[in-house]
């Protein structure tokens, strides 16, 4: 088997992605003992084992599996400074001040994007949506729903560049669509300052740096 073939279970993804959490706090973040976090986390380890082996090496610009844990476990404004970029960034990651009073707290899931457990599940076949770069995320978004795909949430988009951080790259940067205020801002994750960035942007605005990033399913 070559290193292009190479695959991994899936379970043992999900194994590597909890002990990266772990390593970062997630429990006492969440207000947890590890043991109790590890716990709340341990059935999509069940979950991963209905899914087929996942390729060692994804594609550029994707991720095949994702561990994602929402606010109701942990507050993503904790979460985001714990980014880096890939290889070897060193800098914190930063939620863009321009949020207003009420930081990412208005956010909350479009309605075609449904949540498997409100607290942690796994997210699917990610593609940053390089595709989209330069597109208006309005434009962006039918295109996305019409391929039975859903655009990534705010937590969803943390838990890309924590687990995959190598998604995130200059000039290859994402919109997460699938969360929104009521107004016109779409999240946005981006680079600035050699560190990760959690901003937004305008929905009727293109960016030439900022593809509309979404995923093949969700499970729990």
């Amino acid at each position: 088997m070559t290193a292009a073939t190479a695959t991994v279970a899936a379970t043992t993804v999900v194994d590597q992605q909890v002990e990266t959490l772990l390593a970062l706090g997630y429990p006492a973040l969440a207000g947890l003992t590890e043991q109790a976090f590890t716990d709340r986390l341990a059935p999509l380890r069940d979950a991963a084992a209905s899914l087929p082996d996942l390729p060692v090496e994804p594609t550029p610009g994707r991720t095949p599996l994702v561990v994602v844990v929402t606010r109701e476990l942990v507050d993503p404004e904790l979460t985001v400074p714990l980014l880096r970029l890939a290889p070897r960034g060193t800098r914190p990651g930063v939620v863009d001040r321009n949020h207003g009073e009420q930081g990412l707290a208005p956010y909350r899931p479009i309605a075609e994007v449904e949540l498997p457990d409100p607290a942690a599940y796994l997210l699917l076949d990610v593609d940053r949506g390089e595709e989209f770069l330069d597109v208006r995320p309005e434009e962006a978004l039918p295109v996305i729903l019409g391929r039975g795909r859903t655009p990534l949430t705010v937590e969803e988009g943390v838990a890309v560049v924590t687990h995959a951080p190598e998604v995130l790259e200059k000039n290859r940067c994402f919109m997460l669509s699938g969360s929104r205020r009521g107004d016109r801002r779409v999240p946005a994750m981006w680079i600035s300052e050699r560190a990760p960035k959690l901003g937004w942007c305008w929905d009727g605005n293109p960016h030439t740096w900022l593809g509309v990033a979404s995923t093949g399913g969700r499970t729990a």
